[in-house]
């Protein structure tokens, strides 16, 4: 099995959404363990800590690794009319005109503490519908 974008189309049985919450909490507690260093965590690119700080829709969970900023989300669609780089999801209005569009969308989304630059891939999951 693929885990590319590919892997992410809808059919009946499934809802196309795939979260990544365990792995997350694995990294946490790891890091509260002292397994893992800062470093090894705090690493986001640039261009997404640039997103983050732009584009990100602010949510009111702690950090888990500095707790002295709130993480925002940030999301990406990809898909086969959209650029090769993706595309930055400025907000629930543009996921709608996504999802109306012809063709597959896959969506991910990141959670980026702009203080501490922590990022972790939250979800993914497929916007319009399949043609067969």
């Amino acid at each position: 099995m693929s885990f590319g974008p590919e892997s992410l189309m809808r059919t009946e049985d499934a809802p196309g959404q795939i979260d990544y919450r365990l792995a997350r909490r694995h990294l946490v507690n790891e890091y509260k363990r002292g397994r893992l260093s800062r470093r090894d965590l705090c690493d986001a690119h640039p261009e997404l800590m640039r997103a983050a700080r732009n584009m990100g829709e602010a949510t009111l969970r702690e950090c888990p690794i500095c707790e002295d900023a709130e993480v925002v989300l940030v999301t990406f669609a990809f898909g086969s009319r959209l650029p090769a780089h993706g595309r930055c999801v400025g907000g629930r209005d543009e996921l709608i005109k996504l999802a109306r569009r012809p063709g597959e969308v896959a969506c991910y989304v990141v959670e980026v503490c702009p203080a501490c630059s922590w990022n972790h891939l939250l979800r993914t999951f497929a916007l319009g519908t399949i043609t067969r």
